[in-house]
């Protein structure tokens, strides 16, 4: 019988040079491998694109027009002509979240966005950034967004506090999202692989038996590839509609 890892055997964290700040570990991790390895790439990606900027724009070219387009549509849809100033952080965040989803399909990789460590920090600097803002922007009128318009004044024992409730709680809704979508995804590809190997290693009947979860894993990569995307989308847009809230607190 084959040995096969388990399957979250993927997300743990190996640290690869061990350190200690302060009494903090501070260790560099294959996950502090992986964002340096993503936000390199990237960088590589977007720089190299447009290094050499044509008015017929090359492949290379194209995709970063195309990645830079579909963030300014995204943000001008959602936050309006004011959001324009905020593009810069809307498109790191998408570009980075993408990128750690789309890594996370490589073979040995890992995924950084399939621990809640990760997408939890990043929901945390969405949250305090827009709360902040609204403050600076508005002051105590920033406090509109929790009394809606229209709702008559005895509802707002009831309303008030809900509204409350559900602002604090973005930040959870926000990276909890992420990190299960992802880790449920990389541990269907891990069990339905090690299906394959123990079968294959069963015999000729038992080969036979593993070109059926074989197949299905190939639809799940493709499947998982639609969903590094989508997630990266939903991320990103609930990010430009929380600004959007700090611009426009009033309903």
């Amino acid at each position: 019988m084959v040995a096969v890892a388990g399957p979250l055997e993927q997300f743990k964290i190996t640290p690869y040079a061990e350190m200690e700040v302060a009494g903090v570990d501070a260790s560099f991790t294959n996950s502090s491998l992986w964002m340096v390895i993503v936000v390199t790439s990237l960088t590589v990606f977007l720089v190299g694109g447009m290094r050499k900027s044509a008015l017929v724009p090359g492949r290379w070219q194209a995709m970063v027009e195309m990645a830079y387009e579909f963030v300014a549509n995204m943000v001008k849809e959602n936050v309006g002509r004011e959001g324009k100033q905020y593009f810069p952080f809307i498109f790191t965040l998408f570009m980075f979240v993408l990128g750690g989803n789309l890594a996370g399909m490589l073979p040995y990789s890992f995924t950084i966005t399939s621990h809640i460590i990760v997408t939890l920090a990043l929901a945390l600097v969405v949250f305090a950034g827009v709360t902040l803002l609204g403050f600076m922007k508005h002051g105590a009128g920033f406090l509109k967004l929790f009394v809606p318009s229209g709702v008559p004044v005895p509802l707002y024992l009831l309303i008030v506090p809900v509204e409350v409730l559900s602002y604090f709680t973005r930040p959870i809704s926000l990276s909890v999202r992420l990190f299960a979508n992802m880790m449920a995804g990389h541990i269907m590809l891990k069990v339905f692989a090690g299906f394959v190997v123990s079968l294959g290693a069963a015999g000729i009947l038992g080969a036979g038996a593993a070109v059926l979860p074989f197949a299905f894993n190939i639809f799940l990569v493709g499947l998982e590839l639609l969903v590094a995307f989508l997630q990266a989308y939903v991320f990103a847009i609930l990010s430009c509609i929380y600004l959007h809230d700090a611009l426009h607190p009033a309903h």
